[in-house]
């Protein structure tokens, strides 16, 4: 059975290499399914947060193995985990308020993939270890379009310089910022060092 890799196909929305960190680039990015999970407060403290890492990789992993031996026939290597960040004021994450931040944690599913089998594999795994937040995970589609991206390197504290590049690469190219700052985390933070590990950060933009 031929494995699906979804970062070899879309290559340009996953580029993790050096030069990707050099300089900013400019992509769209087409509509994609997801499962989703909705959530505020700080990360780094968060149950929430927590809660939803287990139903989003419960979810995904189950899902994954009911489709490579179950009826569908089909594999595919489980996504990184990204995150769509915002707040209410912006300004909170200038001054660190993440208590204050709202954030939607997603994993990208295969094209084949379908509401029912994401709510097969839900029943699933509820029957095996029911993670908490399970009931709060969705299935569904987000479009980007057009958007500026980089590839940060070190870690997430880190990131202001390497925001604030991207930033003034899109409004040099004539767009203004829109949507939601949009995350990538390419790396394992449990088996990286710091220093090593690897964000993508994109931003979608409109003409100015």
């Amino acid at each position: 059975m031929e494995k699906l890799d979804l970062k070899k196909e879309y290559k340009e929305l996953y580029n993790a290499g050096l030069k990707a960190a050099k300089a900013p680039v400019m992509v769209k990015v087409p509509k994609f399914k997801y499962l989703m999970y909705d959530g505020k407060g700080d990360p780094n403290t968060s149950q929430e947060f927590q809660d939803a890492m287990m139903a989003l990789y419960g979810t995904a992993y189950t899902l994954k193995f009911m489709c490579k031996l179950g009826p569908v026939g089909k594999d595919w290597g489980v996504m990184p985990l990204q995150a769509l960040w915002w707040s209410d004021d912006m300004n909170d994450f200038r001054t660190g308020k993440k208590e204050n931040w709202m954030w939607t944690c997603m994993i990208l599913q295969p094209d084949f993939v379908t509401k029912k089998l994401v709510e097969e594999a839900m029943e699933q795994l509820r029957e095996k270890k029911d993670p908490p937040g399970l009931d709060k995970l969705r299935f569904d589609s987000y479009s980007e379009g057009k958007a500026g991206q980089i590839l940060h390197i070190g870690p997430y504290a880190e990131e202001g310089p390497t925001i604030e590049k991207l930033h003034h690469f899109i409004l040099d190219k004539g767009y203004t910022l829109e949507g939601k700052h949009h995350e990538i985390y390419l790396s394992d933070p449990r088996r990286t060092k710091p220093e090593k590990l690897k964000t993508i950060i994109r931003q979608p933009v409109k003409k100015a």
